[in-house]
Parts: structure tokens; C-alpha cells; sequence
């Protein structure tokens, strides 16, 4: 195998030195190769870039050839003067130094210029790979600047069917990170149950159920990147059936995209009472979302065709609602129109809509500015899902504070010690991860059923609160009787689902001035806001809002509808 690996080194050389010489020495340079199989390559690389066609270096290579054979039989003399003497020493050295070595020589090899780079770090069994691995140098340099790149996290939320699983699947192929040949299969097997048109959602609903019915259950989860910025799609599901789901996605999410269709019917039964599209904008907004883009999709369909005058009429109903959620119309949100099944204003502007201006919409996540966020704080993951994978492997969004490999952290409100295995952010494996970052961990030191959605790694040091009883400002946004103390409800606190009740109303808060009623208010109907004191069915992790608002902010929700969003003022000692 050495003859042959080591054969092409030799053809180069016929091209590049003198080819007569190498005629003469053929025979020598076989049994030299068979002889010393690593350095041969080395040495060539190093002599036949910087001499550009000079004669001169050809009596060099008679030179070294001599040296080598010398330096094969005595290792311990140095050889300093020749110019390879490094790469002669590697001779006695094992494997794995060997490939060390290159890294070690780069910085010579760079001055004089990439090629030699490139053919110095050819040690010859790795030469065939490392001739394959050329051509896309893509993969394996982004993964060490990946931490880098600021991480973002996208939510896609809007009304079922307005397309926001489409949208995903085309920005994940527009930005290269699912290949036209899967797409093409999609597209084939879509087209074999009629329907064609749902083929680029198949990209992130990747279940059957969800790709038969053409609906999102559970938050898909995708990455892609630009040139400033990492992003991790969250696809959340549109039904009103599995707002749960989609509160757990909002909860991890920096940046919302509402996502709502132009087609003349959708818009309206999507932003009409019982739609989605108010709800889940409300919910976002109480997950902390602070940015809102809403993309107005479908416009391509042949009931809106680009019209100005419809996607106008879309806007001027959403703003009003948008600002009453508590989004500022002018700073927070941004409309652009788009079509998600032919890609047109996601990467590229598009001439069929002349009037917009602004800049597509993966140009315009790429301008945003940098969300400011403390790697200093104390470590905060709250728990999105968790399963068995040789080990315990836990997912979730770092919060505050930094991990890193080997860390040793708590596992809240039980108080578990747990041992940080390995990191993955974004299934790139690290060493350790900054807040805002996405990542599975694989802990040590607690069983997989241990542990429950809502938990909370914090560290040692700096323990976050648990308790069951807390008073909260709550504003009722949709309830149709009045609620008294011992309402019961879910309660959504970061990525925590809790049983909760109401047992005190403490007072009404004025919504213009914020001044607090004197009196103890009987009940609270909708519309109103109101402080009140409320008890978990089990103990929850939980922090106020003042002191960390990711894990301070919480909906209510009841019968599949969410009744009131509210914020932690204070946490109640429990009394024996």
C-alpha cells in the first residue's frame, strides 16, 4: 500500500523538477520511498514551490536525498543546518505526533506561500483524503468559528396553514443547509398523496402524522447561518390544540416571526376571534420576544397576485392589535411580504413586487443589532425536553451565565449534582456555551427520569428560587364569567406547565396610572389587571421578574384558550 500511496508524489515531481533527473533516480526513489514513506513528501513540498523553475534547487534535492539517508541511520544527530531538519526528526515518532507536526509548520508554509501549506501537512496515507476533503472547505472551517457567531433564536408563529413551516423549509434551502436532492424527493413523495404544495415543510415537519394532516405538533427545530449570525428556526404548530407546544417554542425564542397568509379568507380567519394569529402574538410577547417580523406570505396567490392595496389592508388590522399586546408599532415590528413556496423576498428581492424597499428577509435578520446578553450571570437552562442517549441528555436554551465540559451544576427544585459530560450547540460539539446558545446536554449523575420539562441547571454557587406560592400582576385578557379566589388553571412559566390556583386577589391595578385599589377586590373579570396571590400544585422553579424577567413572565391558560398573561412581583415563603 506505501508504493502506492507515495506513487503520485513521484509523477509530480517528474512534472515539476527536471524530469531527466527523476528518470535516473526512479529506482532509488522507489526503495527510498518503501524505506521512509513519511518524509519523502515533505521534503519535495518544501523544495518545489518557492523554486520557481530554478535549476538550482534541483542539485538541492540531490542534497537532501543524501542527508536523508544519513539522517535515517543516525536520528540523534541534528540535523540544523538542512532546512527539513523537522520533519527528518518525525521519522522514529508515532502516528498521531506525526499529524500533530503539520499544525507546527504551518506558520513557515504560510509565508512561502499556500500551496506548500497544503503539501507540507500531506503526510502520505493521509494524502488521498486530504486531496478529497479540498474541494468543499466549507464544513470543516465553520464549526470552530460557529461559537463565534452570535446565536439567535427564531420562532415562526402565526394562524394553522398560513405557511410558517414552508417559510422554514425554504430558508434552510436557500441558505444550503437541506440539498436540492432531498427537496426533490420531498417533492416526488408529497406529490404522490396530492399534496405538492406541502413539500418544503416536510424540510422541519419531519413525523408522519405531521406530514399526512399538514400540521406542525411538535416545535422542529433547524439551524442555518450568515455571515454575521448563527440562527435556530423553531417552527411552532399553528393549532389551537397544541398552543402548549408552541408557548415551549416561543419561551427559547430572541426573535418572532408572525408569520400570516394574504389569501383573501385566511388573513381573516386567522386574526378574527378564535384565530391564532392574535394568540399567538400575545403569547409571544409574554415569552419575552422583544423583536416582531411579521411576514406577509402568499402573495404570490393568484386572489392577492402582489397587490399593494391587500397587503396594506393586512397591516393597517394587525398594528392596532399588536400595539395593545405591547409592542411599539415604530421600533418592535417590521412588515415584509414575501411568498414561502416559490422563495420570492426571502433572500432576494423580487421584481414582482416592486413597491417594497426594504431588505429581503434573511438580509434583514442579518442586520439586526446584537442582543446584549450577560455571560457573567448566574447559569440558568431551563429544561425543554429530555431523554435517554447513553446517558442522560437534556435540551434547552442557556438563559444567563456560561457552561463548560466537566462542569459540576444543580439540578432544580430537587438539588441533584449533576456532571456536564459533553456539549452539543446546535449539534456542533463544544467545549463550553454562552447564553442564547441552543444545547443538548449529557449529564452525569441523574437518571433521565429524574428529570421533568421545567427543571432548571443552575449553579452551585447561585441556586435560582423554587417554591409553590408567589404573588403575581396579572392582566386578564379573555374570560367570559368573572374569576373569583380558587380559580384553577395551567400556568406556562419559562419552559414549566404547573397546575395553578388563584387563592387571594390582592388588589386591582389601575391600567392608565397604575395606582392599586385600597380594597380587596371580590373578583376580576376580562380586561382588567389585578395583583394576586397564586399556589402551584407542585413546587416550580420560578425567579421574579425584576430580578431575571425570562423566568418572571407566565400565561394562564384554560380550556384550551389563553385567559391571562402576567409577572412574578414577589415569592411567598412557605409556612409549615
Amino acid at each position: 500500500m506505501d508504493p502506492r500511496d507515495t506513487a503520485p508524489d513521484s509523477w509530480e515531481q517528474e512534472d515539476d523538477l527536471e524530469a531527466t533527473i527523476d528518470g535516473q533516480l526512479e529506482p532509488a526513489f522507489t526503495t527510498l520511498n518503501v524505506n521512509a514513506k513519511p518524509f519523502v513528501p515533505n521534503i519535495n513540498a518544501a523544495e518545489f514551490v518557492p523554486s520557481f523553475a530554478m535549476k538550482a534547487h534541483s542539485e538541492n534535492l540531490n542534497s537532501a536525498v543524501a542527508v536523508e539517508k544519513i539522517s535515517s541511520m543516525e536520528v540523534s544527530e541534528s540535523t540544523a543546518p538542512v532546512e527539513n531538519g523537522d520533519t527528518e526528526m518525525t521519522t522514529e515518532e508515532p502516528w498521531d505526533q506525526k499529524e500533530a507536526e503539520p499544525n507546527e509548520e504551518e506558520p513557515g508554509g504560510g509565508d512561502r506561500g499556500p500551496a506548500v501549506a497544503a503539501t507540507t501537512e500531506e503526510t502520505a496515507p493521509e494524502m488521498m483524503e486530504e486531496e478529497e476533503e479540498t474541494p468543499v472547505p466549507k464544513v470543516p472551517l465553520t464549526q470552530p468559528d460557529a461559537p463565534k457567531k452570535e446565536h439567535i433564536n427564531v420562532v415562526f408563529i402565526g394562524h394553522v396553514d398560513a405557511g410558517k413551516s414552508t417559510i422554514g423549509g425554504q430558508i434552510m434551502y436557500l441558505t444550503g443547509m437541506v440539498d436540492k436532492r432531498t427537496l426533490e424527493k420531498y417533492e416526488r413523495e408529497a406529490k404522490e398523496k396530492n399534496r405538492e404544495t406541502w413539500y418544503l415543510s416536510w424540510a422541519l415537519d419531519t413525523n408522519q402524522e405531521e406530514r399526512d394532516k399538514g400540521k406542525t405538533v411538535e416545535v422542529g427545530r433547524a439551524y442555518f447561518e450568515t455571515d454575521k449570525k448563527h440562527f435556530t428556526i423553531l417552527d411552532a404548530p399553528g393549532h389551537k390544540s397544541f398552543v402548549p407546544n408552541m408557548i415551549g417554542g416561543a419561551s427559547q425564542a430572541d426573535l418572532a416571526v408572525l408569520v400570516i397568509s394574504a389569501r383573501k379568507g385566511e388573513f381573516e380567519t386567522g386574526f378574527e376571534k378564535g384565530g391564532q394569529t392574535r394568540e399567538h402574538a400575545m403569547l409571544a410577547k409574554t415569552a419575552g420576544v422583544k423583536h416582531l417580523i411579521v411576514l406577509v406570505n402568499k402573495m404570490d396567490d393568484p386572489t392577492v397576485n402582489w397587490s399593494l392595496e391587500r397587503y396594506e389592508e393586512c397591516k393597517e388590522k394587525l398594528v392596532p392589535f399588536l400595539k395593545k399586546v405591547g409592542f411599539n408599532p415604530k421600533k418592535d415590528i417590521h412588515f415584509m411580504p414575501c411568498s414561502g413556496l416559490t422563495g420570492a423576498n426571502l433572500k432576494e428581492p423580487t421584481d414582482m413586487c416592486s413597491w417594497y424597499t426594504g431588505l429581503p428577509f434573511i438580509p434583514h435578520l442579518d442586520s439586526l443589532p446584537n442582543f446584549n446578553r450577560s455571560s457573567d450571570g448566574p447559569v440558568r437552562l431551563p429544561i425543554v425536553d429530555k431523554y435517554k442517549d447513553m446517558g442522560t441528555v437534556i435540551l434547552g436554551k442557556l438563559e444567563s451565565g456560561s457552561i463548560s465540559k466537566a462542569q459540576q451544576l444543580v439540578m432544580m427544585p430537587n438539588r441533584h449534582v449533576v456532571e456536564v459530560l459533553s456539549l452539543l450547540s446546535d449539534d456542533v460539539e463544544t467545549d463550553d456555551a454562552g447564553p442564547g446558545e441552543n444545547l443538548k446536554l449529557r449529564l452525569k449523575g441523574i437518571e433521565e427520569e429524574e428529570i421533568l420539562p421545567g427543571f432548571i441547571l443552575c449553579n452551585a454557587e447561585n441556586l435560582c428560587h423554587s417554591g409553590r406560592t408567589f404573588d403575581a400582576q396579572i392582566v386578564i385578557i379573555e374570560h367570559k364569567s368573572i374569576i373569583c379566589p380558587g380559580y384553577n388553571a395551567v400556568l406556562h412559566i419559562h419552559t414549566c406547565i404547573e397546575e395553578v390556583q388563584i387563592t387571594a386577589l390582592i388588589c386591582l391595578v389601575d391600567k392608565k396610572t397604575g395606582e392599586k385599589s385600597k380594597t380587596r377586590p371580590r373578583f376580576v373579570k376580562q380586561d382588567q389587571v389585578c395583583i394576586a396571590r397564586l399556589r402551584t400544585a407542585g413546587t416550580i422553579c420560578l425567579e421574579t421578574f425584576k430580578e431575571f424577567p425570562q423566568m418572571g413572565r407566565f400565561t394562564l391558560r384554560d380550556e384550551g384558550k389563553t385567559i391571562a398573561i402576567g409577572k412574578v412581583l414577589k415569592l411567598v415563603a412557605e409556612r409549615d
